[in-house]
């Protein structure tokens, strides 16, 4: 009996294609706002202070992004690229070669870590989609999760078990977690592991 081939991921979101000026200024708002944030972290980012250090003006910064969580959302995008690429074609455990349980628990651990370095970014980013359910990343990470947790457990419901999953990982959440409720990013990380031995079955 054959197995299905699981379904193509879908990557981050591909914009429509740019015209050279839109795309030169759209680069320089985007080193912009990265000198912006090395100086003065996230918190000195302002759509206008970003054109003025672009050379552009602010009208273009804000038909481009929307607003400062849209430009959060796009400095994002090299480092979910390289990520994306890690769980689909890296090395194990995180990428193929190894068993579903181990992939999950690799992905989920790799994901912590980059919402970690990250953090005030993703945070600023989620306002842009406030519950993380639009958009191809976390289209790509549900169905990564679920094509791994169908593997690893048949008799588990994967769509439901990877929303669950994903959902304890949400900015506003672990923002809550560490700031709030002083947890550590170990205790978070020891939390999620007995999480996903429960949805294994594997205590």
């Amino acid at each position: 009996m054959s197995r299905r081939k699981p379904a193509p991921l879908p990557l981050l979101d591909q914009p429509p294609a740019e015209r050279a000026d839109a795309a030169r200024n759209r680069q320089r708002l985007v080193d912009a706002a990265q000198r912006i944030v090395a100086a003065k972290g996230v918190a000195g980012l302002a759509l206008d202070e970003v054109a003025r250090a672009a050379g552009v003006g602010v009208g273009t910064a804000y038909r481009r992004f929307g607003d400062v969580s849209g430009l959060a959302y796009t400095l994002l995008e090299e480092a979910e690229v390289r990520f994306q690429e890690a769980f689909l074609a890296g090395p194990a455990p995180l990428g193929p070669g190894a068993g579903p349980e181990d992939r999950v628990r690799a992905f989920v651990h790799a994901l912590l870590d980059l919402q970690e370095e990250q953090w005030d970014l993703r945070l600023l980013a989620s306002v842009k989609t406030p519950h993380g359910y639009a958009g191809g990343p976390y289209s790509a990470y549900h169905l990564h999760l679920a094509n791994l947790l169908a593997a690893a457990h048949r008799d588990l419901d994967p769509r439901y078990a990877a929303s669950a999953l994903l959902a304890l990982m949400q900015p506003s959440l672990l923002d809550h977690q560490r700031r709030t409720l002083g947890l550590s990013l170990e205790q978070i990380r020891a939390g999620l592991d007995r999480f996903v031995a429960g949805l294994l079955d594997r205590p």
